[in-house]
């Protein structure tokens, strides 16, 4: 990639703010920055230039070595296959800048996470409420990422503020926290007319556990393994995303080898929970049967992930600048051997679904977001797929993946059929590739050095749901300085109160399975 020649295509782009630098930090990696009071057109520039949502925005407390604090938002540029990175600093005295939310919003959370943890004020923004520190139990006037935090005691300072539709005939149902099953908790209150939902709104922020805060002071080794329980359901995915940041600073790169065995993990990965899911839309439409199967392949896959790596859950199995251990000799043989069964048991899951007529009648036309609210939105990863949205990592930033046969799953009609087809075609494709993958496996060296030294980088995956980013910032010493981490379900969950508009409240399981989006990847 020429970086001569990238630097001056956006400095001459004719954005229409002011630009202080341009720099090709990495060669995937472009960063602007610009003056606080030009950040808010430039974020709007990059979204209609590369109609791209904001992959993040978030701030850092550089106080002691900047006197300010600084914004960053992340865009994407599928077509040269950059991340667009806006910075701005923003006066210690004078905590705010200009709201996106009003013209883009795949920024309304992200400001609103803003607000809560540093005390940064958006000017303009729509929704005041807190998001992930409850007002119930969360003292005001205390921002947690700040570096001079001081934790108060809980207290009950008033209750959180639902919108609401009012008029005849309409009714609220309040839904959780607590479930009546191992979910994780949230809030969700309908309001119906009749037995249509005219309203959903969730509330969130039950599982927030200051991750982000937990990564301060630690080295990458153990900011690795803290990776991998950010989402239990991904954590192979949060723990790639996260080594491949600090590769970047540290100017490591893992071996090809290496590389090989972090796709096979990604894809086992996402077979797993994607026959999961399928089995879990057959149990939200009471067809145990095929459930049943479905629960019997996906432990058949935990076995073999334990055989790969000790690791039912595919934990510590990566390192940074490589992996764990390799698959060679009988692992690769049981591999190829478990792999042709599961593929043998997943068609027959998938024949008796596509054969069920009461199956096909209720995921059909059931759930749907359309392309255009999904785009607007702001959808990513496997639901944006399903409603026709393009937007895979693996196709934009290949990798190792661009070794193999890799075709990503599209789907249009955004319901729970086109969600459940999206899951197949990526099963199919997944099982491919993990074969194609270990063809390639000839023993060489799966492991790099890595001397610690700062710097600051952007690292991601596509997993199973979608795009998991990580922002690594290591100071002097080598240990974290700030770690912003966005999961694709941060992204996703406005979507499904979107998509659940004019079905019933017995529906609402099946459309949130067919989603299926984390808890605990979104509370952080």
């Amino acid at each position: 990639m020429d970086h001569e020649k990238i630097v001056p295509d956006i400095a001459h782009l004719g954005l229409g703010f002011e630009v202080l630098s341009v720099k090709q930090a990495y060669p995937d990696e472009t960063r602007l920055e610009v003056p606080v009071a030009a950040f808010r057109e430039s974020c709007l520039t990059l979204h209609r230039l590369f109609s791209s949502p904001v992959m993040m925005l978030f701030a850092s407390d550089e106080i002691r070595t900047k006197g300010s604090f600084t914004l960053r938002a992340v865009f994407m540029d599928k077509g040269r296959g950059q991340w667009m990175v806006v910075s701005a600093d923003v006066p210690q005295g004078e905590p705010c800048f200009d709201s996106l939310a009003k013209d883009m919003h795949s920024a309304i959370l992200f400001e609103r996470e803003i607000r809560e943890m540093f005390g940064i004020e958006p000017k303009g923004h729509p929704d005041p409420r807190r998001l992930h520190l409850h007002n119930e139990v969360w003292p005001a006037g205390q921002f947690p990422l700040r570096k001079d935090f001081k934790p108060s005691p809980p207290a009950n300072f008033g209750a959180y503020k639902f919108s609401r539709v009012e008029g005849e005939g309409i009714f609220e149902v309040p839904v959780g926290p607590v479930h009546a099953g191992i979910i994780g908790p949230g809030h969700f209150r309908f309001s119906v007319a009749g037995e249509p939902i005219v309203q959903l709104e969730t509330r969130l922020g039950f599982t927030h556990r200051g991750v982000e805060k937990l990564f301060e002071g630690r080295d990458p080794a153990a900011g690795l393994a803290l990776s991998e329980r950010v989402c239990g359901d991904a954590a192979f995915g949060h723990s790639l995303a996260f080594a491949s940041a600090c590769e970047k600073i540290l100017g490591a790169r893992a071996p090809l080898q290496a590389a090989y065995v972090r796709g096979i993990y990604l894809e086992l990965e996402r077979l797993y929970n994607h026959v999961n899911d399928i089995g879990g839309m057959a149990t939200d439409v009471s067809f145990s049967f095929p459930a049943a199967l479905a629960s019997v392949i996906k432990e058949s896959i935990h076995v073999l992930n334990e055989k790969l790596t000790g690791s039912r859950y595919l934990k510590n199995a990566n390192r940074i600048a490589g992996v764990a251990s390799g698959i060679s000799g009988p692992l690769k043989k049981e591999l190829l051997r478990s792999l042709k069964i599961l593929r043998r048991d997943f068609q027959e899951l998938v024949t008796i679904l596509n054969r069920s007529v009461s199956f096909m009648d209720r995921v059909d036309s059931t759930g749907t977001l359309k392309k255009k609210t999904a785009e607007d939105l702001g959808v990513v990863g496997l639901a944006g797929r399903a409603s026709g949205v393009a937007l895979d990592l693996r196709k934009f930033f290949p990798g190792a993946y661009q070794d193999v046969s890799f075709k990503m799953a599209m789907q249009a009609s955004g319901d729970v059929l086109a969600r459940f087809r999206v899951r197949v075609q990526e099963w199919e494709c997944s099982c491919r590739m993990i074969e194609e993958f270990a063809e390639k496996l000839d023993g060489g060296p799966i492991g790099a050095a890595a001397p610690l030294k700062p710097g600051e980088g952007l690292g991601y995956a596509e997993a199973w749901r979608g795009p998991v980013l990580y922002w690594v910032q290591l100071s002097e010493s080598g240990v974290i300085e700030r770690c912003k981490i966005v999961d694709a379900s941060f992204h996703n969950w406005p979507a499904l109160t979107y998509a659940v508009l004019g079905n019933i409240i017995p529906d609402f399981p099946l459309c949130n399975k067919s989603f299926d989006l984390s808890y605990s990847g979104n509370d952080l």
